[in-house]
C-alpha cells in the first residue's frame, strides 16, 4: 500500500509536465517522462519484474498503452501514467521503444 502512495504522489507531481509533453511525431528521451523511469530511456528496464520494452513489435505496444490507458489492462500505475497522453503521444512512444535495440541474452543476465 506504501509503494502505491509513493507511485501515485510522484504522478500526481508529474501530471503537470505530461500536459506540456507537445504532440511528438518523434519522442526524443527527455520527453518520456514517467516511462523512462521504470522502463528505461532505450527500453531496458533496471528494477525486477518491469518489462523491457526495447524492439517490441510496434503493433503490440500501441495496442498494449490503448489498453493500459482504457483500463482493459488492470494496472493502476500504468493507467495514471499514461492516461492523461493522446494517440499521438502514445503512439510516439511504441514508436520510440520499439525502434530501440533489445538487449542481447547475454546483457540481461546478472
Amino acid at each position: 500500500m506504501r509503494t502505491l502512495s509513493i507511485a501515485a504522489l510522484c504522478l500526481t507531481a508529474a501530471l503537470p509536465a505530461l500536459a506540456q509533453t507537445p504532440p511528438a511525431a518523434s519522442v526524443q528521451p527527455g520527453r518520456l517522462g514517467l516511462c523512462a523511469g521504470c522502463h528505461g530511456v532505450t527500453g531496458h528496464a533496471s528494477m525486477p519484474g518491469v518489462p523491457n520494452l526495447a524492439g517490441q513489435p510496434l503493433d503490440y505496444l500501441r495496442n498494449a498503452l490503448g489498453q493500459y490507458r482504457d483500463g482493459r489492462r488492470a494496472v493502476p500505475l500504468m493507467r495514471a501514467a499514461i492516461g492523461p497522453l493522446g494517440d499521438a503521444d502514445l503512439d510516439a512512444l511504441a514508436r520510440w521503444y520499439s525502434a530501440q535495440s533489445p538487449q542481447s541474452q547475454l546483457q540481461a543476465q546478472p
